[in-house]
């Protein structure tokens, strides 16, 4: 009887995301065994609605999807679900989201029949008469077993993006999730004391992405050189379980590690790539997809920090972004509502997979269907709420490469033959030991590190026509390297992988339960700039987002019936950057690279995403309470920016070669008349006269209020406010420098640099600096 309670669950996720689906013909294939369905249309609308994604699906097909059940040793073999081919095509979420979000009666008859094909399985588990063979713990047991250990294998995946002119492809070739033991090798696996652990393996094989430009009638004239080009990598995860029979885990760790990373952007990939990375930041902001029209008035473009949209529920759900929307002392209490349906930012929809992923929601909607059939659910659902679980998810690479080329057209020797694109690389920035780890636990806290070990910059071949580092020129290596930064592998060893699942001396790989730190003052003492240049040595970067409550708690509370005065939530947000050693040497082959990309990034003709709202004072905005300033006095939250410059070194040569006129318009906004220039002959000068600048240390510390139209309608608007509050309303800069100087040299023929000679000798010294925030307030 073990078909009638793993067929309906099988059914249910297959017909919720495929159209036209036959349940008798699949049920009578899944008992037997296998199921082969060819050329399927997915549910377009269900997957906009179950990933919430700013996108809009355009089409999406399954040329082949198998599913093969091993009945006889369903305890022992894993369920094994193939998808052969799978295409989809998205673009940007048009401006009318609300006539896309309300849809169709036809979308929103399907979201309704998903929603009851996903409740359908534990109806059919509950009616299912019993079995004195299959005991319900034993089914449940079962169940578990099969569900903790499905494998998902996924061949030729493609992903594709469109926008104006851009379209951006992602093809994967294989794709496969299985579950692994304590070696992370295939095993079936299930959760057991005292462990309580869950580990399972992704592995990407040959990912390739692409970046190209169409023409106004949709089509691609000309195929560029790949971004990315079959790059293999593998993620692991980790969940840690408090008991036997909890679904959701109190520990997830996701990292994923990558042995070679080689990047490629020509000079007209350029503006497109930053054209998408603009689009990520503005997603992330909010600045677009991420509302509704209409709700952009009421957010007044704030910012939001990443820790103040997560939320460990997927159905219980606070409908309140603790920064985006000003949740502080700013805010009114009857913003703090409760909503299954919320209006999510960009973090908060990463999140949002953390659930889905552990089946959050069948323990909820299990709990809640069972007090409902006991009578005793209780009218007010915050009392639902789940403790969050802590999240830990990382990115590490070994080595990286970005290569910068310039493209050129050249035609054939028939006049119909096409067009052909040739590339040629000019500049290449190069990294060793790749780290970014995000750890977070709600909306409590967030936390964010970034490092490198290492980090060079070089030239390459000709430039503009002037052939300073082809071949034969033999200049050396020392001569290409512009810029340098930190160590190298050989001499850091494995540092950047500490305490990640690849290290092997991690506690996961020792049978040890990790801790975390989620305390900020400890977070700052363990974390400290000597810590991380330990660890990297070239670039260290820590963001700390922190909310706490006055009263003693980690975080607010919403659960109980009286609401809580919101003065009591303290944010803090602190950026710490920390650069090493690092040397700069700005020839003519550099700056004449540097400023090419430049042109080339500048050379395009896109909308920006979000304009820059003006800065209208508020009339209707009331005087401000007692009890408003009171609040103020006592915390104001700020975000604080620290910059720190470790042994630097710029070396200013003269210049060997001059083409500035052909950049400097393009630049500075105005198009060259003439594409024609005379081009020199590359000769090295020896030896070469430079200026020489050295600093032992730079500290730089920026701040400003975190919600600053809040702040500044209500200090405005006494009449006499205090030092502290206006202190507030300022941007302030504190820059201190040590052991600056500067003095001439002059490089010789081996390529070293003679000993300076000082023109300013070493000295320190201090500046500071305010700016008064939103001058049309005041």
């Amino acid at each position: 009887m073990l078909e009638s309670y793993v067929t309906p669950l099988l059914m249910s996720y297959v017909n919720k995301y495929i159209k036209n689906l036959k349940p008798s013909d699949l049920q009578l294939s899944l008992w037997g065994g296998d199921v082969v369905l060819s050329k399927l249309d997915l549910k377009l609308d269900v997957l906009e609605q179950e990933l919430k994604l700013p996108f809009t699906f355009m089409s999406g097909h399954i040329h082949e999807l198998r599913i093969h059940v091993p009945w006889t040793k369903l305890g022992s073999e894993p369920v094994v679900i193939t998808i052969n081919t799978m295409e989809c095509i998205l673009k940007l979420r048009d401006g009318a989201q609300d006539d896309h979000e309300s849809g169709s009666s036809s979308t929103s008859r399907s979201v309704s029949d998903s929603s009851k094909a996903v409740a359908k399985p534990r109806r059919l588990q509950q009616a299912a008469p019993s079995d004195p063979d299959l005991p319900p713990g034993y089914v449940q047991s079962l169940i578990r077993r099969v569900v903790n250990n499905v494998n998902i294998v996924v061949n030729n995946l493609i992903l594709k993006y469109v926008e104006d002119d851009i379209v951006l492809s992602v093809n994967i070739t294989s794709a496969e999730c299985y579950t692994v033991d304590d070696t992370w090798e295939r095993a079936f696996m299930d959760i057991t004391a005292p462990d309580l652990v869950l580990r399972k393996m992704i592995n990407f094989a040959d990912c390739t992405v692409c970046l190209d430009k169409r023409n106004a009638s949709g089509k691609i004239e000309f195929y560029q050189d790949p971004l990315l080009y079959k790059c293999s990598f593998r993620t692991r995860l980790h969940f840690t379980y408090d008991n036997i029979n909890s679904k959701i885990p109190s520990v997830i760790k996701i990292q994923t590690m990558v042995e070679s990373l080689k990047l490629s952007i020509t000079d007209q990939q350029l503006p497109m790539f930053i054209r998408i990375l603009e689009l990520i930041i503005a997603l992330y902001y909010g600045e677009i997809g991420g509302h509704k029209e209409g709700d952009g008035e009421e957010q007044g473009g704030a910012i939001r920090e990443p820790g103040a949209v997560l939320s460990g529920e997927s159905e219980l759900r606070m409908d309140v972004d603790m920064e985006g929307q000003g949740m502080s002392q700013f805010s009114s209490p009857d913003q703090c509502t409760l909503s299954e349906e919320t209006d999510e930012g960009w973090v908060s929809w990463a999140w949002s997979f953390v659930p889905a992923i552990i089946n959050t929601e069948e323990e909820n909607e299990d709990g809640v269907y069972q007090l409902r059939e006991s009578g005793g659910i209780p009218s007010n659902p915050q009392q639902q709420t789940l403790k969050d679980p802590i999240v830990s998810i990382g990115f590490y690479c070994t080595k990286a490469s970005v290569t910068f080329k310039l493209t050129e057209t050249q035609s054939e020797s028939s006049y119909y033959s096409p067009q052909k694109v040739k590339s040629r690389e000019v500049l290449s920035l190069e990294q060793e030991g790749i780290t970014i780890e995000v750890l977070m636990m709600g909306e409590p806290f967030f936390d964010c590190q970034v490092g490198f070990v290492g980090c060079r910059a070089l030239c390459l071949k000709t430039i503009m026509g002037v052939r300073d580092f082809e071949e034969n020129m033999h200049r050396t290596d020392k001569d290409a390297v512009f810029f340098s930064c930190g160590d190298t592998l050989s001499n850091k060893g494995m540092t950047y992988l500490t305490n990640s699942l690849f290290d092997y001396r991690s506690p996961e790989n020792n049978g040890v339960r990790a801790e975390f730190i989620l305390d900020a003052a400890t977070h700052k003492e363990t974390y400290t700039e000597i810590a991380g240049m330990q660890r990297f040595g070239a670039f260290y970067m820590d963001y700390l987002y922190t909310m706490e409550n006055s009263s003693g708690r980690d975080s607010p509370d919403f659960s109980g019936g009286v609401e809580e005065p919101l003065s009591t939530v303290h944010e803090t947000s602190v950026k710490r950057l920390v650069v090493g050693p690092l040397d700069v040497r700005l020839h003519s082959s550099a700056v004449h690279r540097i400023l090419k990309m430049v042109s080339c990034a500048m050379d395009h003709e896109y909308e920006p995403y979000c304009k820059p709202h003006q800065e209208m004072p508020d009339e209707n905005h009331g005087p401000a309470t007692p009890e408003e300033i009171s609040s103020l006095e006592e915390f104001i939250p700020t975000r604080l920016t620290c910059l720190t410059l470790l042994q630097a070194s710029v070396t200013v040569c003269m210049a060997e070669f001059n083409l500035l006129h052909a950049l400097l318009p393009v630049i500075m906004g105005y198009k060259n008349a003439s594409g024609l220039f005379n081009v020199p002959v590359f000769q090295p000068v020896r030896p070469l006269p430079a200026v020489q600048f050295h600093v032992e240390r730079i500290n730089v510390e920026h701040s400003v209020p975190m919600y600053a139209p809040e702040l500044i309608g209500t200090v405005s608007s006494l009449s006499q406010p205090s030092d502290n509050l206006l202190h507030h309303c300022y941007a302030h800069l504190y820059l201190k420098i040590f052991g600056f100087q500067a003095g001439l040299t002059c490089q010789d023929s081996t390529g070293e640099f003679l000993p300076l000679i000082p023109i300013i000798p070493s000295f320190s010294t201090a500046l500071y600096g305010k700016l008064i925030q939103m001058p049309s307030y005041w």
